[in-house]
This record gives C-alpha cells, sequence and structure tokens, in this order.
C-alpha cells in the first residue's frame, strides 16, 4: 500500500509500436498489391511504405503521450486512476468495494513481461465506472497489486480443485463454435480473395471443381470442407483459451489461471457465490461432459473479451468431474445440481415445446419454398431437403426438452433444469434470492402451466422453472424462500 503516485510501465510504447507495425504490414500488403497491378511495384511501395512507417511512428507518439499523462495510486481507502491524451479522466474506486483484480496478456505483452491489471467493483455499468484498467505494468506489480487489493479476504486455502487434462481437448469440436469458425473461415478466403482482385477466380476454381456433380452432392462436400477446418479452428481455440487451465481456492477467492498466447488470471470472490451452473451443449452432453459456470454477483464482463468465459469455472469436461467441481466450489459433498430430485412438468409442457420447434423449423423450409416457386426449381428442391432434415430434428428437440425440465430443493439452495440445445441445471442459494417473477401467458394458462423464475443479483439475474405446472410451481416458490412470496399472494 501506498500513497505515492506510480506510472505503467514504459514498455507500452514499444507495445504500441509493434502492434503499429502489425497492422501497417497487414492493411500495406493487399493496398501494395491492389496498387502495383495497376502502375508497378515500385510506385505502390512508394505509396505504401511511407505511410506505414507513419502509422507506427503515430501509434508510438500516441502511447508515449498517453504513458507521460497516466498515473495510478492504491491508497489505504482508495484506489486511484488519472489518465487522457486531451481531457483528464480522474477515477477512483474505493477500497472496500473492490471485488476483482484479473490479470491478462496477450502474447506481445508476454514477451516484454507485463501484464494489463483489471480491477473491479462488480458494479454492471455501460460507461465502465466500476474498473479501472492499469495497461501495462509488470508481471510481479500485477502479482503485487492482486495480492494488496484482496488480502482482506479471509477464508481457507484448499489449493487446486482442477487442473486440465488433455483429453477434454475431444469436447472442443462438438460444441456449436466449429460450425461458426468453418463458416467464418469461408468467409475469410472470399474476402481475402476480394483484396487481391481474385473474387472471381476463387469462384470459377470451384465451379469448375465441381463441375458434372450433383447439387446436392457439391453442397455436402463443401459443408465437409467447412466443416472439418471448423474442427480445427476448434481444436486450436481450445488450446489457446483454455491451456495451463488450473482453478485454485486462494483464502476467499476462486482463481481461474488458463491461456496458451493470451495468459488470463480470474478471480471470483467467495462470498460473491451465490451457486454453480453445470451447462451441457448439446454435442457435448451426447458425449457425457459439462462445463460448470460460477453464479456470482460482479461478474460484469470484460471489454476485450465479450464472451461468458469470464465465469466460467471449469471447461467442458466429463460429467463426473464437473460434478465433484461443482460440489467442491460450493463446498458440499455432493454437488446440488446431482443430488437434487426434480419435479418433472406436465405433458402439456411438451405441447408447447413441439409448436413452437416445428414452427420454427417451418420458417426457413416455407421461405426457400416461396423463393423456389417464385424464381427457380433449385430451391424448391433445397426447401425439400430442408424439410426432411429439420422437421424431425425439431421433433426429436422437443421432446428432449421437454424431458430436461424440472425444478426441486435440496439444503439450502434450489435448483432449475431446462434446454436442449443448451441445457442448464442451475443450483442457486436460497437466501439469494431478491424476488420472484412469474410468467404466464395466454396458451399457459389454458394448459395451466407458468414460469416461474427466481430473481438473484447474481449471473444471468433469473433462473427459471419453465412451464411448470402453476400451483406446482407456486407450491416450489412458497417452500424455497418463505415469506417472500406471501403478501402479494391471494389464495382465493
Amino acid at each position: 500500500m501506498s500513497d505515492v503516485w506510480q506510472r505503467l510501465d514504459v514498455r507500452a510504447v514499444g507495445v504500441a509500436a509493434l502492434l503499429g507495425a502489425g497492422l501497417a504490414i497487414s492493411a500495406g500488403v493487399p493496398t501494395a498489391v491492389g496498387i502495383a497491378s495497376g502502375t508497378s511495384l515500385a510506385v505502390a511501395l512508394a505509396w505504401v511504405v511511407p505511410a506505414g512507417v507513419l502509422l507506427v511512428a503515430a501509434a508510438a507518439v500516441l502511447e508515449y503521450v498517453r504513458w507521460r499523462r497516466t498515473q495510478y495510486r492504491i491508497g489505504a481507502e482508495r484506489a486511484e486512476l488519472h489518465t487522457g491524451l486531451l481531457v483528464l479522466q480522474r477515477r477512483s474506486l474505493a477500497r472496500a468495494r473492490i471485488r476483482s483484480v484479473d490479470l491478462t496478456a496477450n502474447p506481445l505483452l508476454r514477451v516484454f513481461g507485463l501484464v494489463a491489471v483489471k480491477i473491479g467493483t462488480g458494479e454492471h455499468t455501460d460507461a465502465g465506472e466500476g474498473t479501472l484498467t492499469l495497461s501495462p505494468v509488470t508481471r510481479a506489480e500485477g502479482e503485487r497489486l492482486r495480492l494488496e487489493l484482496l488480502r482482506g479476504v479471509q477464508g481457507e486455502s484448499d489449493g487446486s480443485l482442477a487442473v486440465l487434462d488433455p483429453v477434454w481437448i475431444r469436447y472442443a469440436p462438438l460444441s456449436f463454435l466449429a460450425p461458426a469458425l468453418g463458416l467464418a473461415a469461408g468467409g475469410a478466403v472470399m474476402q481475402v480473395a476480394e483484396w487481391f482482385t481474385l473474387q472471381e477466380e476463387v469462384v470459377d476454381w470451384v465451379r469448375d471443381l465441381f463441375a458434372g456433380f450433383p447439387l446436392l452432392a457439391a453442397i455436402l462436400v463443401l459443408l465437409a470442407i467447412l466443416g472439418v477446418v471448423g474442427v480445427i479452428g476448434s481444436l486450436g481455440l481450445f488450446v489457446e483459451m483454455w491451456w495451463n487451465y488450473r482453478l485454485d481456492r486462494e483464502p476467499g477467492t476462486l482463481r481461474v489461471r488458463r491461456g496458451l498466447l493470451t495468459t488470463r488470471s480470474i478471480s471470483i470472490e467467495e462470498r460473491r457465490l451465490r451457486g454453480v451452473d453445470v451447462v451441457e451443449p448439446l454435442g457435448v452432453r451426447l458425449a457425457g461432459a459439462a462445463r460448470v459456470d460460477a453464479v456470482a454477483t460482479g461478474l460484469v464482463k470484460q471489454k476485450e473479451n465479450e464472451k461468458t468465459d469470464h465465469k466460467t469455472l471449469l471447461p467442458a469436461a466429463p460429467k463426473s468431474v464437473a460434478d465433484r467441481v461443482a460440489a467442491d466450489v460450493l463446498r458440499e459433498e455432493v454437488s446440488p445440481t446431482a443430488a437434487a430430485r426434480l419435479t418433472p412438468h406436465p405433458r402439456a409442457a411438451l405441447g408447447r415445446r413441439l409448436r413452437i420447434s416445428l414452427a420454427t423449423a417451418l420458417v426457413p423450409v416455407l421461405v426457400l419454398a416461396g423463393l423456389g416457386w417464385w424464381l427457380t426449381d433449385v430451391l424448391l428442391q433445397l426447401a425439400g431437403i430442408l424439410a426432411v432434415i429439420v422437421l424431425p430434428v425439431a421433433v426429436l428437440l422437443a421432446r428432449d426438452s421437454y424431458r430436461a425440465l424440472g425444478h426441486g430443493i435440496t439444503g439450502k439452495y434450489l435448483v432449475t433444469r431446462s434446454g436442449s440445445v443448451r441445457r442448464s441445471t442451475a443450483a442457486l442459494q436460497r437466501d439469494g434470492v431478491i424476488g420472484w417473477r412469474i410468467r404466464q401467458t395466454v396458451f399457459q394458462r389454458r394448459a395451466g402451466l407458468a414460469t416461474f423464475g427466481a430473481v438473484t443479483a447474481a449471473g444471468g439475474g433469473v433462473y427459471s422453472a419453465r412451464d411448470a405446472d402453476a400451483d406446482e410451481g407456486l407450491d416450489f416458490a412458497l417452500d424455497a424462500v418463505p415469506g417472500l412470496l406471501e403478501p402479494f399472494l391471494d389464495r382465493r
């Protein structure tokens, strides 16, 4: 602890210069090729090289000015940051309200031995008033700040709760990220081809490659190629995100460390933990695996990575491992998500899921059929193929979603389960429930159903027992948190 103002590490200027050089090269190469195609390489370089040098110099100068105008101080009562290029910003956080100190280092920062430190209070604000980011400081300084700002937290240290098992990588291609990465790769190829004015050549090459193939066969081969690319991409992404993963319990804090190129250290204060969510995406669930997310207050998405992995305590791993980690995190012998006997929901909930699922599946089929009737018979054929594939899948998903429905109470936790494509089994501390949100549409009312959502300040905010029997759901809400709902209840 010190009342002396300190500066960030001056090597930030070198990092900015290297980033500027990378941007100059990535933008300059396609630009030079485009200019050279109309004139000559010498003329292209005469335009591009000075612009690249200017870009690198500007990045370094701006970062130097930012470094000169940025100071921070960790006092006895407050953590303060003064920064700004043209307008000086003065921001401070009360030490008593600080809930997280996360460390992140991308490959460039790691080369220089630096980290970015994000200090947060857990407040969900659009302007980021609840966080201070010190980027960059030395790794030793980052660790010192983390220990100093969280040292007021007391508790037991159980050491490591989980470490990475390399065989978990087999679950990476089973996520929905794999096909998304495959499609993104296809789009990237076309984008790069457009930069080099080769888009027509690429299209002609693909057309010639599949000349004589039936349309359906050509589509299936292309999808298979994109699928293989997506699998490779998902494997690489898993390694980058979760290599060197370990979950530790430090005094009063759960700490997740992970990352191959970009390293991350995320701390979750245990007193802000309200439960866990065992998440089973469809492909991962079929392989007998699940991941564990924290249900805690103060988990704000990071600006540099707007994903949900900041709350993930365990990546996709065997279900038995997920249940054990969930129990260890909650300091229970058995995880409430595995121990609770859940009340099934009425058959009327199955009918609702069938209708919604089939209606959703029919939309693209009808759109293709309409366009085919208007434009070409090829689209009509695609509509027929799509209908044969998606309608049975829609029925299977609806039935699976119905079987997943359930709610129950075990000890000090209430448990809700729902979902097929993304099955979620959430265990929420009953004393963490601050209200109930009961929703009943016209169709639910006719079927005697309702959705009962437990409102909390943690995690997703609402954890719902969907399409439960109206009377059973009401009893569930009354038993889970006695005294909370009674003042608003008219039993008549």
